[in-house]
């Protein structure tokens, strides 16, 4: 079959998470990048798709530009879906032009700006009948979906407590700001929205906690600030949760911690048991017991279950790393793609992929965390949408 056929909006010359998703749509040969609108400035997305190798009639000077020309192309020519790396602000209007356009929406998260423009993009994903991604990467490794598995079939018993934390340490002070492209749109409010340490990594937290335990946070208390002098948003912040079946949690999340690169780590403690995974050794679950030793599991071994399986390349040994993580996300989408092309059900590893739901659910949170820190009311419901 030909392969699935990809825009872009954004990921120009300079932007690291373009080239991410490039490289994760890419790897596993069912996508191909057919066009883009790679930059607002017209010149730096000609240079852009030039350096990628597309014709120049692809590359567009704008995505409203891009949307027009492809939905006129032969059905066996235009792109497919869309994939958008924009900063905060733009992902709303992009995704909805693609939308209105008969496109397939795969977006970077968080969804959009704000969480009433996420309600909008739901209503629009329902109205058109298409298919939306988030790229929460971290639900794509292995051994979080062996986790997700065994917390589901019930064998560490009921979930009690979850503690989660993201920290990193590459906005300790303000010369880290400098002439940084990527700290730059994260630190403004007109760009990233009301946070940036909540809106860029907390959410990834808290979707990452939901996603193993199934259970869905129902109330915050938050406690969120700007630790280096001068800025307007949030670069750390720590949440207490509570989970719908009466679980507490405690959320992390920093990019002021000194000497931290992508610390993401999560525990979960059940009745009887307890496990505990890291993203920095990706390869290794912890399982941990009252009445046994804590057994360490690692990924591309037959005793995995089917869906940590499916979800490896590698033989054991060899790392399943952040890109692999990132493309099962977009080889699950793309089986979306195909199974809605004709006219069927996607298969139980293509739909495990977050969706326009998790983007609401994401922007919720985002908003809840700083609604709540700003207030002195301890606990703060999780809104019903």
């Amino acid at each position: 079959m030909a392969k699935i056929r990809m825009g872009m909006v954004g990921g120009g010359e300079g932007a690291f998470i373009g080239q991410v998703h490039r490289y994760a749509a890419a790897l596993d040969g069912e996508i191909e990048l057919v066009c883009g609108a790679f930059s607002s400035d017209p010149e730096k997305s000609r240079r852009s798709g030039e350096a990628l190798h597309l014709p120049a009639e692809r590359v567009y000077a704008s995505y409203q530009q891009m949307m027009q020309h492809e939905a006129t192309l032969p059905a066996g020519e235009r792109m497919q879906f869309v994939a958008i790396v924009t900063p905060n602000h733009m992902h709303f209007p992009v995704a909805a032009a693609a939308l209105h356009a008969g496109f397939h929406v795969m977006s970077d998260k968080p969804a959009t700006f704000d969480l009433q423009q996420a309600l909008q993009l739901r209503e629009l994903v329902r109205d058109t009948g298409l298919l939306y991604g988030l790229t929460h990467t971290y639900t794509g490794y292995p051994l979080v979906k062996e986790a997700r598995d065994r917390v589901l079939a019930g064998e560490l018993g009921a979930v009690r407590k979850v503690v989660v934390e993201y920290p990193q340490g590459w906005l300790a002070s303000r010369e880290d700001e400098a002439d940084n492209k990527q700290a730059a749109w994260r630190l403004d409010p007109q760009q990233a929205g009301i946070s940036c340490c909540m809106g860029d990594i907390g959410v990834h937290a808290a979707n990452l906690a939901e996603y193993i335990t199934g259970q869905k946070i129902s109330r915050v208390c938050a406690d969120l600030g700007a630790v280096v002098a001068g800025r307007t948003l949030d670069d750390d912040g720590s949440i207490l949760l509570r989970f719908d079946n009466g679980a507490r949690g405690v959320l992390m999340a920093s990019q002021i911690s000194v000497g931290e690169e992508n610390a993401l780590r999560i525990r979960v403690y059940g009745e009887r048991g307890g496990l505990e995974w890291s993203q920095q050794e990706p390869n290794t679950l912890w399982l941990k017991w009252h009445d046994q030793p804590t057994q360490m599991l690692r990924t591309g071994l037959p005793y995995l279950g089917v869906v940590a399986t499916a979800n490896t390349r590698t033989p054991n040994g060899h790392p399943e790393g952040y890109l692999e993580a990132f493309a099962n996300l977009y080889m699950a989408f793309a089986g979306q793609v195909r199974a809605f092309e004709l006219g069927v059900d996607a298969d139980e590893r293509s739909a495990d992929c977050p969706g326009i739901d998790d983007a609401v659910r994401g922007m919720a949170f985002i908003e809840l965390a700083v609604a709540a820190s700003n207030s002195d009311v301890k606990w703060h419901a999780f809104p019903q949408h």
